[in-house]
């Protein structure tokens, strides 16, 4: 069964979202507080987190901060904070979805198993490839630069294999939100903007000599692979 940990500070939400997860076959552990959220991440090794932003203790803010720092586990915020710029927030520090309060379990539910289905995507095609210093491993989702693997989160890895699948082809947003995020997505397609940010600090000792992630204004993203 997958593993899904609920930190959620509101009893009545956080038990309706443990009886439709728990209906869909998951195994869920609850946490209602930052620091039990904390704990029980490290103790639980969750395939996902659906994480609130506001509660008691330590914020979500700085559990997403704890989870990115240690794992590349997709995290799903859930937050009565509507407003564009605390989505922009969630998706700059690494966040792979954004569900606002009010909302439908079954509509969480499908959240879920889409982010899980989009994390453990692999790209057909050949196995490996090497740009330079740069080996990517679409086999063992995998991308090491120098002989040391970076680290991405689940959506940002999924980009960047996309891209690397299709070198020095230009894609829109349009395109890579289909194939990255999903047709379900509803989001803004500012989300990719953000993710090529935090790929190319990721890409800071690629030399340019090899290759880059160029944006074409009006038109998208390519990665160059000068070989």
């Amino acid at each position: 069964m997958t593993n899904i940990l609920i930190v959620e500070d509101e009893l009545p939400i956080s038990r309706v979202l443990k009886a439709y997860l728990e209906k869909h076959q998951f195994q869920v552990e609850q946490a209602f507080t930052g620091d039990e959220a904390q704990s029980k991440f490290d103790a639980f090794n969750p395939a996902l987190v659906l994480l609130d932003v506001m509660l008691p203790g330590r914020s979500g803010w700085s559990l997403l901060e704890y989870i990115r720092s240690k794992s590349s586990c997709p995290v799903i915020m859930l937050t009565a904070l509507g407003h564009i710029d605390n989505k922009l927030a969630g998706l700059e520090q690494g966040a792979d979805d954004y569900i606002t309060k009010p909302f439908i379990a079954d509509e969480v539910v499908a959240r879920v198993k889409a982010v899980l289905r989009r994390s453990k995507q692999i790209i057909e095609g050949d196995q490996v490839k090497q740009f330079g210093s740069l080996k990517v491993d679409f086999k063992a989702y995998t991308v090491t630069l120098h002989g040391i693997e970076l680290a991405f989160t689940p959506k940002d890895l999924s980009l960047f294999l996309f891209l690397a699948q299709y070198k020095n082809q230009t894609f829109t947003r349009e395109q890579l939100i289909e194939q990255v995020w999903g047709m379900d997505y509803e989001g803004s397609d500012r989300a990719v903007d953000l993710a090529i940010k935090r790929i190319r600090r990721s890409l800071e000792n690629w030399p340019a000599s090899e290759g880059e992630i160029r944006t074409y204004r009006g038109l998208g993203y390519k990665l160059c692979v000068y070989e």
